[in-house]
């Protein structure tokens, strides 16, 4: 997958209804996807946030990300210069229905989020029986 140096600055828009708190640029993690036969990996690159400052909700069929960078990251010192331009995260995916919503799992490490989304296990063939009336 091929990506445009200008989607590395891109902006996450900001929700129908909602408004932001903090003054700071949110930017869209990049996102490694992987699935296997028992379930799906989500990998977001969210440099500079901890696990206290990662979010997750399920709303409905919607996995919302969102990963929070503590404003003053070296306490008695300001920012000479600078290369890497620093804000929040958020990301948003729809779940289809082969994902368990009661088994989502996630862990945060050095700025790597992975999110497990297990799969739902098929529903076996079942015999009816049919009784007289």
């Amino acid at each position: 997958m091929s990506t445009d140096v200008k989607e590395l600055k891109k902006e996450a828009p900001v929700p129908a209804g909602m408004e932001r708190t903090r003054n700071r640029k949110v930017f869209v993690p990049f996102v490694d996807i992987y699935e296997t036969k028992d379930e799906i990996v989500l990998l977001a690159d969210m440099p500079g946030v901890d696990e206290k400052g990662v979010e997750i909700t399920l709303e409905k069929d919607v996995l919302s990300l969102t990963g929070t960078v503590s404003e003053d990251r070296y306490p008695g010192y300001s920012i000479g210069y600078s290369e890497y331009e620093s804000g929040d995260f958020k990301r948003a995916f729809t779940l289809s229905d082969e994902v368990d919503r009661d088994r989502i799992e996630a862990s945060m490490k050095n700025g790597v989020l992975r999110v497990r989304l297990r799969k739902i296990e098929p529903a076996k063939a079942k015999k009816i029986p049919i009784r007289s009336e």
